[in-house]
């Protein structure tokens, strides 16, 4: 894990929060089709009653990540990104393994996310099995896309 790492809860209202979420969108979005991208903008996730974390190093902005309650027993994992400069030092499993704690926390028992299949989500692929999420089948109005992947695991 990164030195000096805080996560912390974030209202998307600093430039450097903002700016990552503007970063996770064009990556989603150069990855996979316009009907593909599950992406959420800043006011989409402010608006849609998500919880937020972003992750800190020496106060430069390392990563995020969001949990969205579907229902009393269910979330999802929304707009995971670390920042290119944090990649592969434990930041987004620090953030995914936050979200997971939360989610505990406010009595879920299942979480589910949906990321893209291209080879550029490798790595997110990778951390999310590596953490004990399985393939399942769509959920949450989501439809089968061969450029999503979807993922559950119980908690």
């Amino acid at each position: 894990m990164i030195d000096g790492l805080e996560i912390r809860p974030d209202d998307l209202t600093s430039p450097e929060t903002q700016a990552l979420v503007a970063r996770h969108l064009t990556a989603m979005q150069a990855h996979s089709p316009p009907g593909s991208v599950h992406a959420l903008d800043a006011v989409q996730l402010k608006a849609g009653g998500l919880a937020f974390w972003s992750a800190w190093v020496r106060g430069r902005i390392a990563g995020m990540g969001a949990l969205k309650r579907l229902d009393d027993r269910c979330g999802e994992i929304k707009s995971m990104r670390v920042a290119a400069e944090f990649l592969g030092q434990g930041v987004g499993r620090a953030i995914l393994r936050r979200i997971i704690e939360e989610a505990r926390a406010v009595g879920l028992a299942e979480l589910y996310l949906e990321t893209g299949s291209a080879e550029a989500f490798r790595p997110a692929l990778s951390l999310y099995e590596s953490e004990g999420f399985r393939s399942c089948d769509p959920f949450a109005g989501y439809r089968d896309d061969p450029f999503s992947r979807f993922m559950h695991r119980r908690i």
